[in-house]
């Protein structure tokens, strides 16, 4: 029996294929960032980041133990968006005699396919094949990808209204929303349940970017307290580019100063949708008609 081998493994991930390469090739340091439970920490030795002949070292967790990689880059070619790898330190290397980690990106259209391929050469028959490696560069490409695609937006505002009759009114009566800030929104019904309770369905008319949209929200948490409510968006216009959507509003209330907070967080279908700067816009916007409505 042989004692060299291949694994080969596809994923198609749903950001830019560009951006994926890059990131192993110029910034793998990064990467503990965004699959932190995998990968915690990574430096370079020799060289420079994204160089043929650079030395990186890897501080990594599989198979529920702590281990160390040191690799160096073998190979580039940007027009593959390539990086090959070898392993010449470190854990891996008290099992196979040479271990080469090959990862590139193939973009057809709005896919982008990326393949793993770990070449290797056993120390002895004993030694298994490296499936559990694979799996473990496959989940790490699933965490970059789900970093990309997920993403939280927080600003604030400070208002010269009341801070509890601006909770009251996210709370109680959004449906007065729309005589505030009738640019902004047009309507606004309750479809179930009742008017600030958990489990309430909201349903909202809306200008955004200059065209009429609808949403439907679930009201998912409310904290008194805190004077915070939470939407989750449950249908509408928003979830053509998102596959989750929440909205939290809440007010601190310091002195005279009331800091209105809007958090946006979500999880978009591809890379190629925008960070919902625009939505958040139309918060603050709204949180200013609603004081205005309240200083006239």
């Amino acid at each position: 029996m042989s004692l060299e081998g291949k694994l080969v493994s596809e994923i198609n991930i749903k950001c830019d294929g560009d951006v994926f390469h890059e990131i192993f090739r110029h910034r793998p340091h990064h990467i503990s960032t965004m699959s932190s439970d995998k990968i915690q920490n990574v430096d370079i030795h020799e060289g420079e980041w994204g160089t043929v002949g650079s030395v990186i070292f890897w501080n990594f967790t599989h198979d529920g133990k702590e281990k160390v990689a040191k690799e160096i880059i073998e190979e580039i070619d940007e027009e593959k968006k390539l990086v090959k790898f070898k392993v010449i330190g470190g854990d891996i290397l008290d099992y196979y005699k040479s271990f080469y980690l090959t990862v590139h990106v193939e973009t057809k259209g709005e896919d982008n396919l990326v393949t793993w391929i770990l070449e290797y050469e056993k120390l002895n028959q004993d030694i298994p094949d490296p499936h559990t490696l694979m799996k473990f560069c496959l989940d790490v490409t699933k965490d970059i990808e789900t970093h990309h695609l997920t993403g939280k937006l927080v600003s604030e505002i400070n208002i010269k209204t009341d801070g509890d009759v601006f909770h009251e009114i996210f709370r109680y009566r959004p449906h007065h929303i729309s005589s505030m800030s009738p640019s902004y929104i047009q309507n606004v019904d309750i479809h179930e349940g009742e008017w600030g309770t958990v489990g309430s369905v909201i349903f909202w008319n809306f200008t955004h970017d200059g065209k009429e949209k609808v949403a439907k929200e679930i009201i998912e948490e409310i904290d008194e307290e805190k004077k915070l409510v939470k939407f989750k968006v449950s249908g509408g216009d928003i979830l053509e580019d998102y596959n989750s959507f929440y909205l939290t509003v809440h007010v601190e209330t310091k002195g005279e100063d009331n800091i209105v907070t809007w958090i946006l967080e979500y999880e978009k279908k591809s890379c190629n949708v925008p960070d919902p700067h625009t939505l958040m816009e139309l918060c603050l916007n709204i949180t200013k008609d609603i004081e205005t409505h309240h200083l006239n």
